[in-house]
């Protein structure tokens, strides 16, 4: 995390690299005192093998489907089995797929798919401040810093998914990749700070949908452009869906917007230039459960007699990509 300010102290940033060096040093605190799954998913990242880069050169590969680093080769047999059994210890791995040294993680999603649907849409990211809130193990942001961004910085609270994205970062040591262990509300006013901000798969946990959407685009440069993928339902009624109580055993779900609404609610929160770039059902093959993840994934979320529906009855899981600029 302190590399993130070392990097970029010098640029002059003034109010805001105050605020993110205050938020930056609360978080360091926190990791250093953290007991339960925070201390516990660190001391498996202190026991991954070390890679010595004078010796051998890890390399690493973010155009393919799955991040990759390193040949299997690299690692003798115990180093191997050591990297296995700790990024078996860091599940469940939601996002992916990665490759570790010739160690697959078949992540639940296959966030790949997600990814070719997202990138002809996005902006030049050369130089760019990018925000990607709710960034799970970093899977996006490794994608984006391909196209050398300034930085990405990715917010994720999880203790398995932040610690996740250490893993991966202990062998990549991308420059212009960071996390906080941190949530959106813990991030301080970045008025007209941010070039691009990613907001995907987390709208519809938010009970007021809009007021997000308004924080983000004040964060925003003027030009500045918000990713939301959301949860929808289909149809254009200026309409939303909002649960009993669970939406595919999910209980923290709240505002699921058909198409109007949704760009209705960007509207609200000051953006223009407003597109859906993309619907797509999800689909056994892009969310799956596999031996990574341990727990019930989107077959036990289905209606077993009508996968058109959730197992409460609600419209099975649709997802959309909107575009907008401030």
């Amino acid at each position: 995390m302190e590399q993130f300010l070392e990097n970029y102290g010098h640029l002059g940033w003034g109010k805001w690299y105050d605020a993110l060096e205050k938020l930056v040093k609360e978080k360091r605190a926190f990791l250093d005192s953290a007991g339960g799954n925070f201390k516990t998913f660190k001391q498996v990242v202190d026991t991954l093998p070390e890679i010595d880069s004078h010796t051998v050169d890890p390399s690493f590969d973010l155009s393919s489907n799955a991040v990759r680093v390193g040949q299997a080769d690299q690692l003798l047999p115990d180093e191997k089995e050591r990297l296995y059994n700790g990024l078996v210890n860091l599940c469940p791995w939601r996002k992916g797929p990665f490759d570790f040294f010739g160690v697959h993680v078949d992540s639940e999603w296959q966030s790949w798919m997600k990814w070719e649907r997202l990138a002809p849409h996005l902006p030049h990211l050369e130089n760019k401040k990018i925000l990607d809130i709710g960034s799970s193990n970093g899977y996006y942001m490794f994608k984006m810093a391909a196209q050398n961004p300034m930085f990405a910085l990715g917010l994720e609270p999880q203790s398995a998914f932040y610690y996740q994205y250490c893993a991966a970062q202990k062998y990549l040591n991308l420059k212009n990749v960071f996390c906080l262990p941190a949530t959106y509300n813990d991030l301080p006013a970045m008025n007209r700070f941010f070039d691009l901000v990613l907001c995907m798969g987390i709208l519809y946990h938010r009970k007021s949908p809009v007021e997000m959407l308004r924080q983000i685009h004040d964060s925003l440069a003027p030009g500045g452009r918000v990713v939301v993928e959301n949860l929808v339902i289909r149809g254009e009624n200026n309409s939303c869906l909002f649960p009993f109580d669970r939406y595919a055993k999910m209980r923290n779900v709240f505002f699921i917007p058909d198409l109007s609404a949704m760009e209705a609610w960007l509207i609200r929160a000051g953006f223009s230039d407003i597109r859906c770039v993309d619907i797509t059902e999800t689909t056994l093959e892009e969310q799956r459960r596999t031996p990574w993840i341990q727990t019930e994934s989107l077959e036990d979320f289905l209606d077993p007699n009508d996968p058109s529906k959730t197992v409460e009855g609600y419209p099975a899981p649709v997802r959309a990509i909107f575009m907008a600029t401030a």
